[in-house]
């Protein structure tokens, strides 16, 4: 196959960035799409060609397939890049790229489609062998076979939609009388985000971690596996703060999980990058959970601690490549974190929160990485998900990547919009997360708002100073407490979500 000269990213933000730095230095031109509400995007500008494929709604826009292959073969390029997100872990749109003549940048069509249901993804990893949380083998057609079942595995379960994700058409059973309402909550909210009502049960781990294991394969057949990330703290079933390694593995686990990981991959025969995830409860026997066939946006910190970079295999693999990495040539060096920053109130459930970045300073420094596509005076659009970036960092141990990741947030100035900087910053301050024991109720254990501290704007603070020195200046000779005079260097904090 020859090599690949020119990428479409079928993407926008901070990904497509990504995407594109790691091209060019491969000497790969690109192309980027827009919709019309990123007309001036930061991937849009590097990019060396652009093109707008429709309105601002991703339905009209980033998720318009024939758009996007109509595009690419209008500017001649070899392949496409999907990201994450948008079409990344669309069959259809792999297979019609493939049907158009152009390279798909990540798995085959038919791995896509089995792991994309989580009922064939479990059955393909059973077959396997791959430990499996007990429940439903298949997909609930009889209520009363499945109260039986949810008795037998004991309460409380978990009903999932088989097409789901992001924690949709997902409900927790208490006990067996909210069985019936629960399970029309989770096939309604499944049909109208899946457009599928398939739904299954699972034995609800209590005090779950959520731990998954990086895969690349290649078209010959070879797989392995980058180790684990540690994703236990979500928001609405959502991942917000990422680390890798995990703190709790031991090595005899790690590589049990990761010879699991890599026979899920061969039960699809999988290539490219891909994610195997597993719930862990509190003795740490791991159950599969699923497979992300595409990039995940925690990848960052898998490269961090193997130092591989993963667009660069994806491409390579892309180009029918065998994997130059073998298993035994990878080790874990060092510790990074990862905060995703996103457009949202911690203040009131993590609601989004739209706006103009009126001032836009990115942290630096040894051990810090930033993947964002936003700069001061841009807005946040309304239409996509409200992720501004990802704050990576890293250090010799967890220690080290956890207080460069606090000197960052500090450093990490945004104003005009609330962001999960406060968030992020409370969660590595926090003594369960300092020791590693938490799950993903870490956010329902521990968070309120009134925990994270008030912030205030620098400009507030300038105020402030300057009508206490024109009060001294007055001759004021009033003495306030201590807790009336808050205006000093050491206790007041210029930090903005």
């Amino acid at each position: 196959m020859p090599p690949i000269k020119k990428i479409l990213i079928a993407n926008r933000g901070e990904i497509a960035l990504r995407v594109m730095r790691t091209a060019r230095e491969m000497g790969i031109a690109t192309v980027a799409i827009y919709s019309e509400a990123d007309r001036e995007a930061l991937h849009v500008r590097y990019a060396d060609e652009a093109i707008c494929i429709g309105p601002p709604p991703s339905a009209e826009s980033y998720l318009r397939g024939d758009k996007i292959i109509d595009a690419a073969l209008r500017l001649r390029v070899d392949a496409i890049h999907p990201g994450y997100g948008f079409l990344s872990e669309n069959a259809a749109f792999a297979r019609a790229v493939g049907e158009a003549g152009l390279i798909f940048i990540g798995p085959s069509p038919e791995a896509i489609e089995t792991m994309g249901s989580k009922l064939a993804a479990k059955r393909a990893a059973g077959e396997r062998n791959i430990p499996m949380v007990p429940g439903t083998d298949g997909a609930i057609t009889d209520r009363n076979e499945a109260k039986r079942i949810s008795a037998q595995i004991g309460y409380p379960i978990l009903i999932k939609a088989s097409a789901g994700g992001g924690g949709k058409g997902m409900r927790v059973v208490e006990k067996p009388e909210d069985f019936d309402e629960q399970m029309d909550r989770a096939v309604s909210e499944a049909v109208s985000s899946f457009g599928d009502g398939s739904v299954f049960i699972e034995k609800y781990i209590t005090s779950p971690r959520h731990i998954e294991i990086q895969l690349l394969g290649d078209q010959h057949g070879n797989i392995i596996h980058l180790f684990e990330r540690e994703c236990s703290v979500q928001r609405r079933h959502q991942k917000v703060v990422e680390e890798a390694p995990s703190l709790v593995l031991t090595p005899e686990i790690r590589e049990a999980m990761g010879r699991c990981a890599v026979e899920v991959g061969h039960a699809c025969g999988y290539y490219g990058a891909g994610t195997v995830e597993f719930i862990v409860d509190d003795s740490l026997a791991f159950y599969f959970l699923e497979m992300n066939t595409r990039l995940q946006v925690e990848h960052p910190v898998t490269e961090q601690i193997t130092g591989v970079d993963l667009v660069r295999q994806m491409i390579y693999i892309a180009e029918g490549k065998p994997l130059e990495i073998k298993q035994e040539d990878l080790a874990i060096r060092g510790h990074a974190m990862e905060v995703r920053v996103y457009a949202e109130d911690p203040a009131t459930n993590f609601l989004p929160d739209v706006g103009t970045l009126q001032t836009y300073i990115r942290p630096q420094g040894n051990g810090v990485r930033l993947d964002d596509g936003f700069e001061q005076g841009m807005a946040i659009p309304i239409h996509y998900d409200p992720m501004i970036a990802k704050l990576v960092t890293y250090g010799q141990d967890r220690e080290e990547a956890i207080v460069k990741m606090i000197r960052a947030i500090d450093e990490y100035r945004i104003t005009g919009v609330q962001t999960t900087l406060s968030f992020g910053r409370f969660v590595m301050e926090h003594e369960a997360f300092r020791s590693g024991q938490f799950d993903t109720h870490f956010v329902s254990k521990y968070f309120t708002p009134d925990r994270l501290e008030t912030e205030f704007d620098t400009v507030y603070v300038e105020l402030a100073a300057l009508i206490a020195g024109q009060i001294l200046e007055k001759g004021n000779s009033a003495k306030a407490s201590k807790s009336e005079l808050p205006i000093t260097k050491n206790n007041w904090k210029t930090r903005r979500r």
